[in-house]
């Protein structure tokens, strides 16, 4: 209720006591379940979506907690106990002792008689301004002196429209308490008139918004860092997706090299990207013709996602192409990729498997660097082939790699995979990730596909298979799939 109403005005009457209450009530409980989520929400300081959930459950709490002030001072309106009388001749003051605990500590009220050069203000304005209640009042006049000053020609044009122009005022500027702190106040108020429509007075609410505005900017610092983030991220996908296209193989279907005889290997391969996260990943599959008639088999995983970890892997893939082109044998090549990463400035860990196929005589031979063994499938039935001695790639300097052989027949399948292509949920016995041999349940969930993989009649038939198996389930990390068919 403004100062200047008497008790005998309609406007001090409380018929809708009742329905505040009511209301009061009301608030009060949604904010005990706001109050109750926020403690449920993220403290996080460094993710953004913790900050921002925060953020926004503080914001809710001063909306409510505000929403419980005014309702409480519809009800109750001002309650006044006069002060010592101050020497003339100071202004008449009269001001509301502070009840203890009140909801009604940031919202004060003023009026200031321009007739009788009086004014009067609310104990809650004392406290808000942090001035000592036995003072008086500040005329107009002074009021500026407590007010920032790149906020006081605001302040000063908002009373000047008021009692000359009889606007009303609305408007937040900054104070400068006595203890030296700074409080955000939000102001509105109206010119009296008197009968003749002059100014008589103006009388004004005055609101502590300072928490409030702080929540706000917390609000919307944090959703400007998540759209940056947001936006960081979209670019730093991009960027891995087109990496990433750039190094591996651009084909698609079965492959064919064109100057290899009739036990000539039919590929097919394919990417599965991670259904948990945005970033690309580490993994690649390689084929590769070899001078001589040869053919290159790889397919590996650098641990982690993003920009970094995709240029790792085209860096690797690259030294792994170049070897092999060399004539390089496999274990030899593994040893060679470790003291690679294992030189990078940025450790890492990867696993690899890699394969040289001598056509003439259907011979296979291979290593690998903790990853899981390449599965054989012949005559309706699948093995996973025995694997030599192999680390992962950085996990220790100098180390040594073995090689295994392997004779393959017409029809075979040979199928290559990274760890992430059968997700954990199906048994995986081994954590995802670079060094995951391949946990036996996701071994056997691959080998049971025997019966159709035997039956495929092309390799790429045989990736369709798997992924028609695989591919639509989620995964927590990104997979590959090489297959190679032994032609006739």
């Amino acid at each position: 209720m403004p100062p200047h109403l008497s008790a005998d005005h309609p406007a001090a009457q409380p018929p809708l006591s009742g329905s505040v209450d009511a209301l009061i009530s009301q608030a009060r409980r949604l904010r005990g379940e706001m109050d109750a989520v926020r403690r449920d929400a993220p403290v996080d300081g460094v993710d953004p979506q913790g900050r921002w959930q925060r953020a926004l459950c503080d914001l809710a709490m001063h909306q409510l907690h505000d929403l419980d002030e005014h309702l409480a001072q519809l009800r109750d309106g001002p309650a006044p106990v006069p002060v010592e009388p101050q020497p003339a001749p100071a202004p008449r003051v009269v001001a509301p002792a502070p009840r203890r605990g009140s909801l009604l500590s940031r919202v004060g009220s003023a009026e200031w008689n321009l007739l009788t050069d009086e004014a009067s203000w609310s104990g809650e304005l004392y406290q808000i301004l942090g001035r000592d209640p036995a003072a008086p009042p500040l005329t107009l006049d002074e009021l500026p002196s407590l007010v920032h000053d790149e906020d006081r020609p605001m302040l000063t044009a908002m009373v000047t429209d008021c009692l000359i122009d009889a606007k009303p005022i609305d408007g937040e500027f900054r104070i400068q308490r006595p203890d030296g702190g700074v409080r955000t106040v939000h102001m509105m108020g109206e010119p009296v008139l008197d009968g003749d429509g002059s100014t008589a007075s103006m009388w004004a609410v005055l609101r502590d918004v300072s928490e409030l505005r702080r929540s706000q900017r917390v609000v919307h610092e944090t959703r400007d860092s998540m759209q940056r983030q947001r936006h960081r991220a979209q670019t730093e996908h991009q960027l891995a997706v087109e990496l990433q296209e750039s190094v591996l193989p651009p084909w698609r279907g079965s492959l064919r090299f064109p100057r290899q005889g009739p036990e000539t290997l039919d590929l097919a391969a394919h990417y599965l990207p991670s259904s948990m996260s945005a970033l690309i990943g580490g993994d690649w599959y390689d084929a590769l013709e070899l001078p001589g008639g040869e053919t290159l088999l790889t397919v590996g995983d650098l641990t982690g996602h993003g920009v970094a970890v995709t240029s790792g892997m085209a860096t690797l893939l690259g030294a792994l192409r170049g070897m092999a082109m060399a004539g390089t044998q496999p274990g030899q090549l593994m040893s060679w990729l470790n003291q690679l990463l294992d030189a990078t400035v940025q450790p890492a860990l990867g696993s690899a498997v890699c394969c040289r196929y001598r056509p003439e005589t259907r011979t296979l031979t291979w290593a690998q660097a903790g990853h899981p063994a390449p599965l054989l499938f012949r005559n309706g039935t699948g093995r996973p082939l025995t694997a030599p001695d192999g680390v992962l790639l950085g996990a220790t300097s100098g180390a040594v790699y073995g090689q295994a052989e392997e004779t393959l027949e017409e029809g075979d399948l040979l199928l290559l995979h990274t760890d992430g292509l059968v997700p954990r949920r199906w048994g995986s016995s081994r954590p995802s990730g670079a060094g995951s041999r391949g946990g036996t349940a996701s071994v056997q969930r691959l080998l049971d596909l025997a019966p159709r993989l035997c039956g495929a009649r092309t390799a790429q038939d045989g990736v369709r298979t798997v992924v028609e198996e695989f591919g639509e389930t989620e995964r927590e990390d990104d997979a590959c799939v090489l297959l190679a068919r032994v032609g006739s």
